[in-house]
Parts: C-alpha cells; sequence; structure tokens
C-alpha cells in the first residue's frame, strides 16, 4: 500500500505532519469576492488546502429536491444550492486566486458534468463527497483524469467503501484517501465515531485516511490525528455570525490557528511503544 500521497506539492501520509483542509464550500453564499476574502483567511491562518464546491443544481437534483428542507435551515436543498453556487468562469477564477495564494485548491464535484468542468481546469485532486461515495458516473468523470482522489465516506457502510476502493483501483491504482465522516450538521459527540478510522484503515492501509468533521470544535479532529488520520477537513468562515446551513460547524480563524497548531503536536505525541522508554 502507498506510503504517501501527493496532492501538488503536498506530501499526505502517516509520517507526515497532519494536512488541514479549510473548507469553505457554499459560505461564500454565491458570491466570489466574498470566496476570495475567506481563501485569503484561511491562508493567512494555517491552511494547507482551500476548498470548494462545485455545484450545477439541475445536474444533480430532481425537481423533487426543491420541497425537500434540511432540518438545519428553512430554504429547500434545491434552493440553498442554487443561492450559493458558483459560475463555472468564477470557480475557475477562484482556483486561480488560492494558487496564487501559495495554497492547493481543491473541489467537490457533485455531477459529472462537475467532474469534467474541473478537470479541464487541470486540478491537482478531486474532493469526492459522501452522497457521490457509490456514484460510480461521477467518481468515473474524476478518475479518468487519473489525479488523486480524496473520498468522503459518511454515508456509506464498510461493504459499499470496499466497492468504490474496487471501482477506483481501476483508474488510478492507489492513488487515493478515504475520509471518516458523519454527516449530520453539526455532529453531536456520541455520533462522531472515531474508531471509523481505524476500520477504514484495515482497508487502505494507515497513510491513506482523515476526518471530514462537522463538530462544532476542533476536539474531533485532534482525537481523529491520535488514532492515526493523516488529513483534516473542517468547514470555515471568518464569522459565526455569518448566514448558512454550514456556519454552525465552521471554523473561525483562530480555531484553524489552532488547530494548525495542536494537530503538529498531537502528531508528535502519537506513535511508538512501551519499548520506546
Amino acid at each position: 500500500m502507498a506510503s504517501e500521497i501527493k496532492i501538488g506539492n503536498l506530501k499526505v501520509g502517516y509520517s507526515n505532519p497532519p494536512v488541514i483542509i479549510a473548507e469553505i464550500g457554499i459560505n461564500h453564499a454565491g458570491s466570489l469576492d466574498t470566496a476570495k476574502k475567506l481563501a485569503d483567511l484561511a491562508a493567512e491562518n494555517g491552511a494547507d488546502i482551500i476548498k470548494s464546491q462545485f455545484h450545477i443544481p439541475s445536474e444533480e437534483m430532481s425537481p423533487a429536491a426543491k420541497s425537500v428542507v434540511p432540518p438545519h435551515t428553512k430554504q429547500s436543498i434545491y434552493e440553498i444550492i442554487e443561492d450559493c453556487s458558483l459560475t463555472p468562469e468564477e470557480e475557475y477564477h477562484f482556483k486561480l486566486h488560492i494558487e496564487e495564494l501559495g495554497k492547493q485548491y481543491l473541489c467537490t464535484p457533485f455531477s459529472s458534468k462537475a467532474a469534467h468542468l474541473l478537470g479541464e481546469m487541470n486540478v491537482s485532486a478531486f474532493k469526492i463527497g459522501s452522497g457521490e461515495c457509490s456514484n460510480n458516473a461521477v467518481l468515473e468523470a474524476s478518475a479518468i483524469y487519473k489525479k488523486p482522489m480524496i473520498i468522503s465516506t459518511g454515508m456509506n457502510t464498510i461493504k459499499s467503501v470496499k466497492k468504490t476502493c474496487e471501482f477506483i483501483r481501476n483508474f488510478i491504482e492507489d492513488a487515493f484517501m478515504l475520509m471518516h465522516t458523519t454527516n449530520l450538521y453539526p455532529t453531536p459527540e456520541h455520533l462522531v465515531r472515531l474508531e471509523g478510522i481505524r476500520e477504514l484503515q484495515s482497508i487502505v492501509g494507515n497513510s491513506r485516511v482523515g476526518l471530514s468533521d462537522h463538530t462544532q470544535s476542533n476536539l474531533a479532529c485532534l482525537g481523529a490525528v491520535a488514532n492515526g488520520a493523516v488529513i483534516l477537513e473542517r468547514h470555515f468562515t471568518d464569522s459565526k455570525e455569518r448566514e448558512g446551513p454550514d456556519i454552525i460547524n465552521s471554523m473561525t480563524p483562530s480555531e484553524l490557528r489552532d488547530l494548525k497548531k495542536e494537530s503538529f503536536l498531537m502528531f508528535k505525541m502519537r506513535g511508538g511503544t512501551k519499548k520506546n522508554e
């Protein structure tokens, strides 16, 4: 199994300090200017990777989604995504802005069309969301570009995750990682289930598992590092006062600074045995 994976100029693996992903997602509320300002803050406060979400509502959702209202919002999921989407041109300019900051750009496609557009942008890697973990159409549309893939697993069983791994290996061999995830926003502590990290490690090895966290503090991420996570993802905002469905589980600049510092310390603490004394 691969000892590390390269995402752009970043080396991700068990022997390396944890890589931090600041997930801006839809916290920009559809504004490219806001997205750039959030990226600036994320870069200044320790993010290694700055992540976006590439939504094309008509490609990823049926009309029935217009009547589906998530429990933590008042709008339908279709309306939320429609209001918070950047155009393909704006997404490309956002990518360039992040790269000009000296950071790695990462993005989640929610449809095959979005995946192909990202591939044409020559992204360094693809991030696959939990909802697409078993979506072979989106997986293949991403994998044919032969870039590393980071795959969240929150809506899947160990059995379905293994099937995804088998499918992806046909395209990129072992150049992919799995993210333990709980898809509740925010995630209550008793449903974080960090033992899931070890279960995923048993499938792909210690150097290829991380945590995509939806709690309201850094604690789960630090526990994940203690359990061997090599990459950490949290949503990011400039202020908890900003409106948006993901703000409640987003970290602020000061929390990002703390995560960068404390995850490195936890990385130094993990490993070793009593024989080392």
